[in-house]
């Protein structure tokens, strides 16, 4: 029980990253209208300083293998607090746009690192039969943080002129709690044997998560780990053949991800509503219905995916996106506006239950010791350079093509989904990370 709750706290803290991760993200939109206000800004400037935060995510991704690899996990995902404390600080205080947009870039940054160093380190601690469940809390927090950015908003809304200043800088608080919280970490059994060079270290931390596993287990164990290594004199690189099958892995399942539609819908809640009539309960509905739907629907992704396996929940999630989207289409297009919102709401849950559940999990499964980090940071970088592009098409999108069809394509790429999930995307569900090799044809 004592063995269970200390592996439990080590998750639920790494997982905080996700936290702050989702609620740094969202704090913006209760600051957005003010800030362009404030400052006087241009439609343009205005949108450069409210998506400076989402491409410093994509730098954060891109590069954010680097010290996770390099550094360690733990001090990584330590340096991720303190970045999140610094833009936090330094948004609320900013005199003005340019300041506002470098501190926001550092947040962004830390987002992108988070994505990375979170769910790797919570996969590489955890033991087979409970690895979806501890790493995909990732997934729950981010969305968590994303519910209390709004209740947050809404509880500072009220303070005074300088209420937004607030609402940036209060992320300082939970990133203080994460920072500290990582002081009690061990470092990753697996990055000490095969970065850190220190096997000692990495058995000794397997016999913390493994307190009941007999001596000989842990050995063979370590030993599994080194062999992952390969020739340590001559690092292998990344884009080879023989990594084809994991990196098409990382790459499909966060383009699907995003071409769900997932992060349009979520930022352009508001506007969808508004073309259904239904323009003043907008802001409730995306504040209130989707982020308690997606808070619910992700728990019982969590609850199921080390039952059903990852595999099956990409399923489930597949046929959701397709009904949910195709209803949407038809609505729009035939003019049955009351049942958008309940076909929004349907599609949330499936992506809480499917995509949203199972995508930094199953990535940071696939690759070998020797690559995590720098697979882990394809399958994000992925991930946010597709939402970025998303969300800077998606109005004009609206604008050129009818609402119909914009939802018919969503439906249709999540057409194409099923069929790869079908035919190409294996079961990760209770296979040692050190076996997965051998279960991907990796050789």
């Amino acid at each position: 029980m004592k063995h269970n709750a200390r592996l439990l706290f080590w998750a639920v803290s790494a997982s905080l990253a996700g936290f702050l991760f989702g609620f740094d993200t969202v704090v913006i939109s209760g600051a957005e209208q003010t800030i362009q206000t404030l400052w006087g800004l241009s439609a343009t400037m205005h949108g450069l300083a409210i998506s400076m935060a989402l491409w410093g995510t994509v730098f954060g991704s891109l590069f954010g293998g680097w010290p996770t690899e390099r550094l360690g996990r733990k001090k990584t995902l330590l340096w991720i607090g303190v970045l999140y404390f610094i833009s936090s600080i330094g948004s609320g205080l900013a005199p003005e746009v340019y300041s506002f947009m470098v501190f926001r870039f550092i947040g962004g940054v830390g987002i992108g690192v988070c994505t990375v160093a979170a769910p790797l380190y919570i996969a590489e601690i955890s033991p087979p039969k409970t690895r979806g469940r501890l790493t995909g809390m990732f997934q729950f927090n981010i969305v968590f943080g994303i519910l209390m950015a709004f209740l947050s908003n809404a509880w500072l809304s009220d303070i005074g002129e300088n209420a937004w200043r607030w609402m940036l800088g209060i992320v300082a608080i939970p990133s203080v709690i994460y920072s500290i919280f990582c002081f009690f970490l061990p470092e990753s059994p697996r990055w000490l044997i095969t970065h850190g060079r220190d096997r000692a270290a990495g058995i000794q931390v397997f016999r913390r998560i493994m307190p009941d596993a007999p001596e000989s287990e842990i050995e063979t164990l370590a030993n599994e780990v080194e062999r992952s290594m390969g020739n340590r004199e001559h690092p292998e690189k990344f884009f080879t053949r023989r990594l084809f099958t994991p990196i098409s892995l990382a790459f499909l399942i966060a383009f699907f991800n995003q071409l769900s539609g997932i992060n349009a819908i979520l930022y352009f809640a508001p506007r969808i509503f508004e073309m259904t009539g239904l323009g003043s309960k907008a802001a409730l509905l995306q504040s209130v219905g989707i982020g308690i739907t997606n808070l619910v629907f992700t728990f019982v992704g969590l609850w199921l995916i080390d039952r059903l396996g990852r595999r099956t929940l990409l399923f489930i999630g597949s046929f959701g996106y397709i009904a949910s989207l195709g209803l949407c289409s038809w609505a729009f297009a035939t003019q049955h506006f009351t049942i958008v919102p309940f076909c929004i709401f349907a599609f949330i849950a499936s992506h809480a239950i499917g995509q949203g559940a199972v995508i930094w999990v199953f990535i940071s499964e696939i690759f070998p010791n020797r690559n995590r980090a720098t697979g882990q940071g394809l399958g994000s970088f992925t991930h946010w350079i597709f939402a970025a592009l998303l969300t800077l098409f998606f109005p004009k999108m609206v604008e050129a093509f009818p609402a119909s069809a914009v939802f018919a394509f969503f439906a249709f790429m999540m057409v194409l989904q099923l069929v790869w999930v079908k035919f190409l995307v294996p079961e990760t569900k209770g296979v040692p990370l050190e076996e997965m090799q051998k279960k991907l044809g990796i050789v």
